[in-house]
């Protein structure tokens, strides 16, 4: 096995023989092997990556740490392993399964004299180990927000008077894919105008006009891991209330990241940011969370919101992002990554964030 998997199997209770996990990420986390369908099981001795005919030979070849078992038919697979191993309870991934698959799983489980554990217990010895990225997880957390800056800087060139918001996002995404991304790392968000008041707003075929904030809330996917970036930008010109609002986040973002560091506990800084925007006038006007880890899911763990009692730990990769947004009229969000250290943090995002008049 390889250290992760090493560690997950002497992290098991002592009252567990195995683990069975079957999420895309979880797996690709564990083996290296992306598939869209396979069953890792983990036992105390060795672990199995049971993949049908589309994925066998390329897992024999690349998955890491595990056996590889072509798949013919599940009961009988995992029977064998079952029976090899002696196993008697299994631990699910909870999160994962659905009904019919628990259901599905109790049944082959039971027919060799084995029973399942339906729990989260799993679901958080998987996150105490990915909530810290290695330096090699960075890296490329790190390679897709370059690919996603400078396809922004590219796509910034474009805007003017009359382009839609569709148009640019298409444009944001062929750029990410021709500068080596896999993909993005969610739908693009590129709205405009009165949308900007949504944080999760939908590009549309209405035309960018000057006096619109822009904001981009973009991310690029580079071999499984994703980015995650924020930048409200303005057409021509800005009102005054426009400019307060802006410098607003754009200080309360500062905040944010001086008060992200190992030992500080995530609602604290939640509250810093909350409490600077809520006294400068705008309070109701930040619904959600100050940010969250960002990895092999675009959100993951720990999450940097109001009831969040977890303690921020050097590896750990956030966002920082608080937002203004005022209904019927314009919205703004500023969003950076940044690498949890024992002493502060490390921001992944080099493009500037002062308000930008294009």
């Amino acid at each position: 096995m390889n250290t992760s998997l090493d560690l997950l199997a002497s992290m098991l209770p002592e009252d567990v023989d195995a683990a069975l996990i079957i999420s895309n990420e979880n797996r690709r986390y564990f083996t290296q092997f992306v598939s869209s369908l396979g069953y890792l099981l983990l036992t105390r001795e060795e672990a199995y990556l049971l993949v049908d005919f589309r994925y066998a030979e390329a897992a024999g070849a690349n998955a890491k740490g595990c056996v590889v078992v072509p798949l013919k038919k599940l009961s009988e697979d995992m029977g064998r392993i079952i029976t090899k191993h002696n196993i008697r309870s299994v631990m699910l991934e909870g999160s994962a399964f659905t009904l019919n698959d628990a259901a599905e799983t109790d049944a082959i489980l039971s027919e060799y004299g084995a029973k399942s554990i339906h729990s989260d217990e799993l679901d958080k010895l998987i996150t105490k180990l990915r909530i810290t990225k290695t330096s090699t997880e960075v890296d490329k957390i790190i390679k897709a927000q370059r690919i996603t800056e400078q396809a922004l800087t590219e796509t910034l060139r474009l805007v003017r008077e009359g382009v839609t918001e569709k148009e640019i996002a298409l444009e944001l995404e062929y750029k990410m894919r021709r500068l080596g991304a896999d993909g993005v790392s969610f739908d693009l968000i590129v709205i405009a105008g009165e949308k900007t008041s949504m944080p999760h707003g939908t590009p549309g075929n209405n035309k960018i006009k000057p006096g619109d904030f822009i904001t981009f809330d973009i991310g690029a996917l580079y071999e499984g891991y994703h980015s995650d970036m924020t930048r409200t930008y303005a057409l021509g010109y800005v009102s005054d209330k426009q400019k307060r609002v802006y410098d607003t986040v754009y200080r309360a973002q500062k905040m944010g990241l001086d008060a992200v560091k190992g030992g500080v506990v995530c609602k604290e800084v939640d509250k810093i940011v909350r409490d600077f925007i809520y006294q400068a006038g705008f309070e109701g006007c930040f619904g959600h969370s100050t940010g969250h880890g960002v990895g092999l899911e675009i959100h993951e763990q720990p999450v940097l919101s109001q009831i969040s009692d977890t303690i921020l730990q050097s590896g750990m990769v956030v966002t920082v992002e608080p937002g203004i947004y005022i209904p019927g009229e314009f919205g703004v969000r500023i969003e950076d990554m940044a690498v949890v250290t024992a002493d502060g943090c490390m921001s992944l995002a080099v493009l500037p964030k002062e308000l930008i008049i294009l």
